[in-house]
């Protein structure tokens, strides 16, 4: 049964979509299994994604989870970032190569964080592209604020950042009652964070996600292994289960090519029975143009097939053509083969002299 990649930055909301999808499809008898980062290594480790080793081997345990699983009876999902085309091109060739649909689910945080994947406001500024962020001074009159002070009834300098450059002195009321000082371990976790993550543990730290954002590479329908794309924006846009049942159970699979078909058996003397034919081949050949003309047909040994004869021919331009006939066959071995290798040869000889 079909694969189903989703694809997202962290708190995105991909395990709660994960989740979504995998109750509807059970309710419906389905057998459904969902393959992720904590699956793989145990515990969810966000700093996994920091070390470029660790993250490939990480891809590498995915992908072989995902075609342990892979079949035509059982519906795969795969809940991680899957923010590189490669690997989405990857688990395309699995899917393929089992002849089962795929389709990918793409997560977005409205909002976003500094630098990934964003969709806009409808408070945002249309037009703007400088990138503006406040952070509100922590200081009144030289003093730190006190934990658990009462409402800001001045008006405090907030510090913008506009494309780099820092504008001062810019004044700003924050009408606020009754705050407390939060606890900040890394720019606070907002609510929406905690919502999309769920019964996740891992925390990841912002420098990350910064890095994650700046080599995200967002699905494109345009290309076939990043289609069909489902694109859900925060959590309160419901899940199009409907489109999603028609792309996975209603479509047929991705006819196979040669990269993900397997190759057909060969005997271990294939090849020594290859050379032999061959060259047999090249012995009658040289035997009998010592007596032929031009245009004779020449009938050689072993063979039904005639090789036009229109001159003659050295040991050095036929042992050329021997090798890459060879070499081609070497690309496909095949038992059924081996009766007609020596009418293949003369024939692959006619067309190439």
């Amino acid at each position: 049964m079909p694969l189903v990649v989703f694809c997202g930055l962290p708190y995105s909301g991909k395990s709660r979509r994960v989740e979504e999808l995998r109750g509807a499809l059970t309710a419906e008898g389905r057998a459904v299994y969902v393959v992720d980062d904590a699956a793989v290594l145990g515990t969810e480790d966000a700093t996994v994604y920091g070390d470029s080793a660790r993250e490939k081997a990480l891809r590498g345990a995915l992908r072989a989870a995902v075609e342990r699983r892979l079949s035509r009876h059982d519906v795969v999902i795969l809940d991680s970032l899957n923010y590189i085309k490669g690997f989405r091109y990857e688990l395309y060739c699995l899917a393929r190569a089992a002849r089962t649909p795929l389709c990918l689910v793409y997560c977005v945080r409205p909002g976003g964080v500094s630098g990934g994947p964003r969709v806009a406001d409808a408070t945002d500024n249309q037009g703007q592209n400088d990138s503006v962020s406040w952070r509100p001074r922590t200081e009144e009159r030289g003093r730190p604020l006190a934990a658990g002070s009462s409402a800001l009834r001045e008006p405090q300098t907030v510090d913008f950042v506009v494309s780099g450059r820092t504008q001062v002195n810019v004044p700003k009321e924050l009408e606020q009652e009754n705050t407390k000082a939060p606890d900040l371990p890394a720019r606070g976790t907002p609510d929406f964070d905690k919502d999309a993550k769920g019964d996740s543990s891992a925390v990841y730290p912002p420098e990350l996600m910064e890095a994650l954002s700046l080599r995200f590479e967002a699905p494109d329908s345009r290309n076939r292994w990043d289609r069909p794309l489902f694109t859900l924006v925060g959590l309160e846009e419901p899940l199009p289960l409907a489109e999603i049942r028609a792309a996975l159970f209603e479509n047929q699979a991705p006819p196979p090519h040669q990269s993900t078909q397997s190759q057909p058996l060969a005997s271990g003397s294939f090849l020594h029975q290859l050379d032999q034919i061959t060259s047999q081949v090249l012995a009658g050949l040289m035997e009998a143009q010592k007596s032929a003309v031009p245009g004779d047909l020449l009938k050689l040994p072993g063979t039904t097939e005639h090789l036009q004869f229109t001159r003659a021919l050295t040991m050095a331009e036929l042992s050329r053509l021997r090798r890459q006939f060879i070499s081609y066959t070497k690309m496909h071995p095949n038992n059924e083969n081996l009766p007609q290798l020596a009418n293949m040869f003369l024939q692959y000889l006619n067309q190439s002299l």
